[in-house]
């Protein structure tokens, strides 16, 4: 018997097949669903599941495009006790294998979308896989291999008349869904996430964003993503209308909007700047005024970016937020731009921009105030105020599945989970991030952490990327060095090379950037021994964080084959 107090996010259907019984609360393409309809999908579903051994505890792997069948699976799987594990369909043949060998599925759950790497997954006996089932409209491709072929209708045909709980059910110690991040090493960890964690970072979003059952979602982040998930439940906890995309595309999500008079939606700096580039040129279009909200993560939004963004979205609120999959997603909030604040009749102005450019001193980058019910604190080590950002809370995860436990910093005789990131608070409790704290670099008997460096330097404006590293040094321990990626109508000059340097565009070279750096009161062992132009992406993990050991890696060995022909 379950303890009915307790958080569990399948409360929503309760909102959803009473209050918004008639109302259209999914579409996906030409596919529209009421909140009744919707939530006798799900149940079908978690009846189905029952007659195939699925029980408390068992873990149910999907890997998918988004849709409202998604969302189906995503409560059905809870409603049983059982552990939702989203796999990245994006993740090549090696990243799916490591994950399922951790989670050890007892189904996996597929569409289309993964086909590359599901038939090479089959040549590999996973143990505890004992059903496949398609998420929609399955190819021969996607079930050739399967030894139990199932589909998702399939299953909720034969579950009429299946015995169903009255009440749903909870994993052993309120487990729910096992979200993997990859960090900066790429090898997929998973995080094993409570109900409570998503109710309360539900909580959080609809207390700070302001959504309401009135708003229009569009899914633009991946459901396998820790942001698109906690943002998903926050609009089913709220009974809000879901917009579902397959995946993201700049001009699908604009034509959506416009299409659906969507109000609300998340992004990261590179949607972004997607949608900004596509909207360049056109002087209005109709989804302008109807969106009213808009939460980026995943990193902070240059000033540039916000500014283009605010012409893109005149009418939304600009909100940035910083957080980690351990900690549910969001730990801080920060609001960027409110239209709602008088301007007295002049043009849309960024919120404290004199806070937003001083974001770029040694201090590092504001990221707001935590989000209610998260406590924050910073682990300083003597006098300094900067220190190891510590949090604690329903909000953090209960642990890595079958691997490490959560890092843990002992602070009297209180547990808090150390976050990895280094930074302060100031005296109007904003959080100042400086960096990573395994990624700092010892120069010079300095300690540098390469985001600071990496911020100032993007202030440039020829400079489009950066990537910072500290190459091993016989003399400073390590060197610090930047790979610099350049405006395509820039020029970089080299000083052996100057007559080559086109007098008609800008140009860029290593003396300009050391010296710019200066200017912006980078000090020390912190401005770069060596500027490397960089003329392709930087490598990054499928959810876009930059594998800096490999940027390091290719940069020694620049550097190895520059001396070597010198």
């Amino acid at each position: 018997m379950g303890n009915y107090s307790q958080a569990h996010i399948c409360q929503c259907m309760s909102l959803l097949s009473t209050l918004r019984r008639n109302s259209v609360v999914m579409v996906t393409g030409n596919r529209q669903k009421t909140g009744k309809e919707f939530v006798e999908g799900a149940m079908e579903l978690a009846r189905g599941l029952l007659p195939l051994g699925i029980r408390s505890g068992d873990v149910v792997s999907i890997a998918a495009f988004n849709s409202e069948l998604y969302l189906e699976w995503l409560l059905a799987i809870a409603y049983v006790g059982a552990i939702a594990a989203p796999l990245n369909y994006r993740w090549s043949y090696e990243e799916a294998l490591l994950a399922m060998e951790v989670v050890r599925p007892a189904m996996l759950v597929t569409d289309d979308s993964c086909i590359p790497w599901y038939s090479k997954l089959q040549l590999r006996d996973i143990p505890s896989l004992r059903w496949h089932v398609s998420v929609d409209s399955p190819s021969s491709d996607v079930l050739r291999a399967s030894n139990n072929p199932l589909t998702t209708e399939s299953i909720k045909k034969h579950s009429v008349g299946a015995a169903l709980p009255l009440n749903y059910s909870w994993a052993p110690d309120g487990a729910v869904i096992i979200c993997f991040t990859s960090g900066t090493s790429g090898r997929p960890k998973g995080v094993t996430l409570s109900h409570s964690a998503f109710i309360i970072q539900s909580l959080a979003k609809i207390a700070v964003a302001g959504y309401g059952e009135d708003d229009v979602y569009l899914h633009t982040a991946p459901l396998c993503h820790i942001g698109g998930l906690s943002s998903a439940l926050a609009m089913l906890m709220i009974g809000a209308r879901h917009v579902l995309m397959p995946k993201f595309e700049a001009k699908s999500a604009l034509e959506a909007i416009e299409r659906h008079s969507v109000t609300s939606l998340i992004t990261v700096p590179a949607m972004m700047a997607d949608l900004v580039s596509k909207f360049r040129g056109k002087e209005t279009w109709k989804g302008r005024d109807s969106v009213k909200k808009i939460l980026n993560g995943g990193g902070g939004l240059s000033i540039e970016l916000t500014k283009a963004a605010i012409k893109l979205f005149p009418q939304a609120k600009l909100l940035s937020a910083y957080g980690m999959t351990e900690t549910c997603s969001s730990l801080t909030f920060m609001t960027l731009y409110d239209p709602s604040v008088d301007n007295s009749g002049g043009p849309p102005r960024l919120n404290d921009e004199r806070k937003l450019h001083s974001a770029h001193e040694e201090r590092g980058v504001c990221v707001g105030k935590p989000a209610p019910h998260v406590e924050l604190k910073i682990s300083v080590d003597g006098s300094s105020h900067v220190g190891r950002i510590l949090t604690r809370g329903q909000h953090v995860m209960l642990r890595y599945w079958h691997g490490s436990p959560p890092n843990e910093s002992v602070s009297g005789n209180e547990v808090w989970f150390d976050t990895g990131d280094v930074g302060s608070v100031d005296d109007y409790g904003n959080v100042w991030l400086i960096g990573r704290a395994n990624g700092r670099i010892k120069s010079g008997g300095e300690n540098i952490y390469p985001e600071e460096v990496e911020r100032t330097l993007l202030q440039h404006p020829g400079v489009t990327g950066v990537v910072v590293v500290g190459i091993p040094d016989s003399r400073l321990t390590e060197m610090v060095v930047a790979c610099v990626q350049i405006r395509e109508d820039w020029q970089w000059m080299n000083t052996t090379i100057k007559h080559s340097v086109s007098k008609q565009m800008p140009h860029i070279s290593s003396e300009i950037l050391c010296q710019y750096c200066k200017q912006k009161n980078l000090t020390g062992f912190k401005i770069p021994k060596i500027f490397i132009l960089w003329k392709k992406p930087f490598p990054a993990t499928t959810t876009g964080k930059i594998r800096r050991d490999q940027v390091r890696g290719e940069a020694v060995f620049h550097l190895q084959h520059l001396n070597s022909n010198l």
